[in-house]
Formats: C-alpha cells, sequence, structure tokens
C-alpha cells in the first residue's frame, strides 16, 4: 500500500458530496488494505453516556474505507494520481506517475 498517515488523497468512489476535494488519511491499516479518511465513509454511532455526566447520544465518526477507493493527491498536477517509487541518494521516495516529482 502506497499511502501513509498523513497523506493527502482524493477519495474517487462511494457515497460523498464532495469527492473531488483532497483530504487528510488520519489512519491507514496496511493489513487490511483500509484507511481513515477525514471527512469520508462518515457513521452514526449511538452510545449511552459511561459516567455520571458524560453525554450520550449519536455520534458521527469516520469509517474504514478500502484503500483502491482512493487515489493520492500531488500538489503539482492538482489531482489525484498513481505513485510509483524511484530511489534518490539512496533513500526510496514516492514519485508523481505523471509529472515524475516527489510526493510528500
Amino acid at each position: 500500500m502506497k499511502i501513509k498517515k498523513g497523506d493527502t488523497v482524493i477519495v474517487i468512489s462511494g457515497e460523498s458530496k464532495d469527492l473531488s476535494k483532497p483530504k487528510k488519511v488520519l489512519r491507514a491499516m496496511p493489513s487490511e488494505n483500509k484507511l481513515i479518511v477525514e471527512g469520508a465513509n462518515m457513521i452514526i454511532r449511538h452510545t449511552k453516556p459511561k459516567k455520571m455526566g458524560e453525554a450520550g447520544g449519536r455520534i458521527e465518526k469516520e469509517a474504514p474505507i478500502d484503500a483502491s477507493n482512493v487515489m493520492l493527491y500531488c500538489p503539482n498536477c492538482k489531482k489525484g494520481v498513481r505513485a510509483g517509487y524511484e530511489v534518490v541518494d539512496g533513500k526510496k521516495t514516492r514519485i508523481c506517475k505523471e509529472c515524475k516529482k516527489a510526493i510528500q
């Protein structure tokens, strides 16, 4: 999986109002090939208050989304792109497949 925590991605499938806007990856789960993306795949969780004075109710939070449903965002191309790897100065870095520049 070429996407890590903190990367900027674009969601390419699903039922979101703003799919084309870049979003941040909050958590990556490579063993399950899933990501938690900020503001994507929102679910409503009904919770009971656990302690005295704690609020219960409906909590909206992000659910995992499959990594195949997102594309890495390239700030140079200003769109979602495929990523590749290139060795530069002995370090393996991710590059954009279209503009061939490093993605940070």
